[in-house]
């Protein structure tokens, strides 16, 4: 497979990357939903001109869980959500591989109802290891930036997080 760097589709991957580094930069569980919704919305474009279904539905999934947890944290707006993602699996998924981006999806909607603060940003990390498979496979460039840079900010987030948590609760920590 030829990549072609400047293609419509790979410009559509880089905003995407800006976005989601954008968004695991964020320690407010609120700002990270959002730009997690812009950053969802540029994968929609991005997959759609890379000709990749499940990746579409997916990023449209995801991008509505964002946006619903915004306002609702209900276990069962996390299990529509996750079930919406098994019937569009059931629907395209033609190969194990098409398979990779729904689990993200599905693994982020766990997430972002269920849980907050590290726990949520490490069951993110999860699903980003799904995406990097995905955008390797699918031959996106901006989308394994992306998800290669977001696991690392996320983990360096992670991190200040804790360190924080530690400092105000008086804990000792590592240096």
């Amino acid at each position: 497979m030829t990549l072609d760097w400047l293609a419509p589709a790979q410009w559509v991957g880089y905003l995407a990357f800006v976005l989601g580094v954008g968004c695991f930069l964020q320690t407010d569980d609120r700002r990270f939903k959002w730009f997690m919704t812009g950053e969802c919305l540029a994968y929609v474009a991005h997959f759609a001109l890379l000709g990749n279904p499940t990746a579409v539905a997916s990023s449209l999934l995801s991008m509505l869980r964002s946006v619903l947890s915004l306002h609702t944290r209900s276990a069962w707006v996390a299990v529509g959500v996750v079930a919406a993602n098994i019937g569009f699996g059931l629907g395209l998924a033609h190969k194990p591989g098409d398979w990779l981006p729904l689990g993200a999806s599905c693994l982020g909607t766990l997430a972002l109802f269920l849980l907050q603060g590290v726990p949520m940003r490490l069951l993110m990390l999860c699903g980003t290891g799904l995406w990097i498979a995905n955008n390797l496979i699918a031959g996106s460039i901006g989308g394994t930036a992306l998800e290669v840079v977001v696991a690392a900010v996320n983990l360096t987030t992670i991190v200040r997080m804790a360190r924080q948590a530690r400092r105000l609760s008086g804990r000792p920590g590592p240096p």
